[in-house]
C-alpha cells in the first residue's frame, strides 16, 4: 500500500456525502410514508438514515476495492 495516496481525502468526503445524502432521502421516505412527525419522528430518522447510511459506505467502498483489485 502506498503510504501517501492523491485524492484519497477528496474521493473520503465526496463518499461520505453521497451515503450520507443517501441515508437522508430513505429516512425521510420511511418517515414520510408512516406519517410520523415530532420527536418520534426524528428519532427514527435519525437511525433509518445514520443505518443506511453505514451500508452504503460499506457496499461502494466494497465495490470500489474489488474493482481496484481486478485490474
Amino acid at each position: 500500500m502506498k503510504s501517501f495516496q492523491r485524492g484519497s481525502i477528496l474521493g473520503s468526503i465526496l463518499g461520505i456525502a453521497v451515503c450520507g445524502g443517501v441515508g437522508g432521502v430513505a429516512a425521510w421516505a420511511v418517515v414520510a410514508t408512516m406519517g410520523w412527525d415530532g420527536a418520534p419522528g426524528a428519532i427514527v430518522a435519525a437511525i433509518v438514515g445514520m443505518v443506511v447510511a453505514t451500508a452504503a459506505w460499506i457496499a461502494l467502498t466494497s465495490l470500489l476495492r474489488s474493482m481496484a483489485r481486478s485490474r
